[in-house]
């Protein structure tokens, strides 16, 4: 199952790529968030929330959005832990 996960922009860490680095429930990985440039409030930075899928920023949401949708996630069960645990063996550098 391939789920939509809520994190944190920890930092922006290189613009031109545009990579930024985003915790997940304590897990820190580089996504692209260049999907977001378009949107409405000019992209993403330190300190916004975003869901990500694959490897990509697909949406930007507020804390209170994110961590709602954290606390869905994680009466998932195993699909979450499954997920996070793809997100531990990622890497986009």
């Amino acid at each position: 199952m391939c789920l939509a996960i809520p994190g944190q922009v920890v930092e922006i860490v290189d613009e031109e790529r545009r990579l930024a680095k985003v915790d997940v429930a304590g897990v820190q990985r580089n996504v692209n968030v260049g999907l977001l440039d378009g949107n409405a409030g000019a992209g993403v930075a330190a300190g916004d929330w975003v869901l990500i899928h694959v490897g990509f920023a697909i949406s930007k949401v507020d804390e209170q959005e994110a961590r709602a949708t954290r606390d869905l996630l994680v009466r998932m069960g195993a699909d979450y832990e499954q997920e996070l645990e793809e997100l531990k063996a990622s890497v986009i550098e």
